[in-house]
């Protein structure tokens, strides 16, 4: 049985970050989906077309934006039902296994495809230059031959096991060698032919190999190295025809799916209305947006509405409104931006309020803020309404202990009983979102982040905003993440969000020539 000598090509085994990858089966993150009226009279087939449309567009677009995206292994709980299917099914195909391999004469028709399968996997990994080791690999792995020779009792399974994970060593990361070194620690010849034939991609373990690690397996984990060393080389490629990508995969998708942006309209509307408002000056909400719609002459531009409606996505609210449809690959991503701009929100108001109460003495001494800033990290960690009272109690406490130890270490006295509740009970105050100093505080965070996604603000950030200067590191990486997300957000929808706007909005006004930032 023919092996790679050491003088054939050897394929380049993936190294640095692919060499760590998960097993693909689904890329583990959820694609949009359509919120408007679902449509009518669609065939299954025709749905299907859409589903797998809208996920190949999510692919994408998740490869682009997520640096660290990779394909990853779906694990279903013991006692899901999932689990509990895949178990019946996979007890079934091994007990007709057993009974084919038992009869007399022996049936090796599944046992036979099961190698057909492994043979295809191991194809799969080489590159297209491999051409010498694809010849081997089809000469030893031939089926036809294999049938035969078990036909007449002649199939020599110790030889093919061996030729197998000798093949899939070479292949394999280095991140898969102990996976493999633990394939080729078999020695018993029965146990070599039930690894081979008993096994199917991500089944439970056996009484007879629960010791050992199943070839497909490894083999799947492999194939998944090699699809995320794909990806990382695809990035480049994808990161420069992304914007007309997602463009055409949308538009064929709008096209198959018309009037499905209505919450994407509603959401414009808000900020068209807030946005004239801002123009006007004096205008009410309501009124604001009655005006813009009849023709007003405090037309807002394209841009202070798109900016107008990214800020709006800081304080969404779950539940209450269902978010944009284009922004559905991206909501989590948003709703993390969000989760962490309120943490910053509540930081920087401690600090305030504790700088306020201790005085410029105590905030200078070395490493006190950032102590502050560590425990209200850490008791703000994953912040909600609904328990927002209780941590600024827990951080309340937290910071009085620091106050009190800094003031002992540097000599200074201690707070009074009365200086201790108040600090304490305005600190607790910050729950309140009307709280004073929480307001302005988060004024001043999104009107720096209304200024970092802005196309003419990106290089304007020469003053920071008074207060925030102990987040300042923290808010410049939130606002990169932010505006990440939204600059490729507007330069994909931008023709979209233009066309809304100009036919729902204002269907009377025409834009300017340059629809970025125009009024209409």
């Amino acid at each position: 049985m023919p092996k790679p000598s050491p003088g054939d090509e050897q394929p380049q085994r993936p190294t640095g970050a692919e060499a760590a990858a998960g097993r693909p089966r689904d890329c583990g993150e959820e694609g949009p989906r359509a919120s408007a009226s679902p449509p009518q009279d669609r065939s299954v087939s025709e749905l299907q077309e859409i589903s797998d449309e809208i996920y190949k567009l999510t692919l994408a677009h998740e490869i682009v934006l997520n640096g660290d995206f990779k394909l990853q292994m779906v694990n279903f709980s013991p006692f899901s039902l999932e689990n509990r299917v895949k178990e019946t099914l996979h007890k079934a195909f091994w007990d007709s296994l057993k009974e084919q391999i038992s009869a007399s004469p022996p049936d090796y028709t599944q046992a036979i495809q099961l190698l057909q399968e492994i043979k295809e996997a191991l194809l799969s990994l080489l590159l297209p230059r491999h051409n010498q080791l694809r010849s081997q690999i089809e000469e030893a792995l031939d089926v036809e031959l294999i049938r035969q020779e078990a036909e007449h009792g002649a199939l020599d399974i110790r030889g093919l096991t061996t030729y197998i994970l000798d093949t899939m060593a070479m292949l394999c990361a280095p991140v898969r060698d102990e996976d493999v070194q633990g394939l080729q620690s078999l020695s018993d010849p029965a146990q070599l032919l039930r690894v081979v034939t008993f096994v199917l991609p991500s089944c439970s373990p056996i009484e007879e190999q629960s010791s050992v690690k199943e070839i497909f397996r490894v083999l799947d984990l492999m194939k998944t190295d090699m699809l995320n060393f794909s990806i990382q080389s695809l990035r480049p490629h994808l990161q420069d025809h992304s914007i007309q990508y997602e463009q055409k995969k949308f538009q064929e998708l709008i096209d198959k799916l018309p009037n499905s942006l209505d919450h994407t309209t509603e959401w414009l509307r808000e900020a068209a209305a807030e946005a004239s408002a801002s123009l006007s000056g004096s205008q009410p909400h309501s009124a604001a947006l009655q005006g813009a719609v009849g023709g007003s002459t405090a037309l807002p531009s394209l841009t202070s509405v798109l900016n107008q409606g990214y800020m709006n996505l800081l304080c969404w609210e779950p539940g209450q409104k269902e978010y944009p449809e284009t922004l559905l690959m991206d909501q989590a991503r948003l709703q993390e931006v969000q989760a962490q701009v309120n943490q910053l929100s509540v930081t920087a108001a401690v600090l305030l309020v504790t700088s306020g109460m201790c005085g410029s003495a105590l905030f200078g001494s070395p490493g006190f803020v950032a102590r502050l800033k560590l425990v209200t990290k850490v008791l703000s960690e994953g912040l909600s309404c609904t328990r927002c009272e209780e941590a600024l109690q827990d951080i309340s406490d937290q910071v009085l202990q620091e106050v009190s130890r800094a003031l002992s270490q540097l000599g200074y006295p201690a707070l009074t009983s009365d200086k201790c509740a108040s600090l304490k009970g305005q600190i607790k105050s910050i729950a309140d979102k009307g709280n004073a100093v929480r307001r302005v505080i988060e004024q001043r965070i999104h009107l720096f982040l209304s200024h970092f996604i802005s196309p003419d603000g990106w290089n304007s950030q020469k003053d920071f905003p008074k207060g925030l200067d102990a987040i300042q590191e923290e808010l410049q990486e939130v606002g990169r993440r932010f505006r990440s997300v939204i600059h490729h957000n507007r330069q994909v929808f931008g023709p979209c969000y233009l066309g809304i706007l100009k036919k729902v909005l204002f269907p009377e006004a025409e834009p300017e020539s340059d629809a970025g930032t125009g009024s209409f």
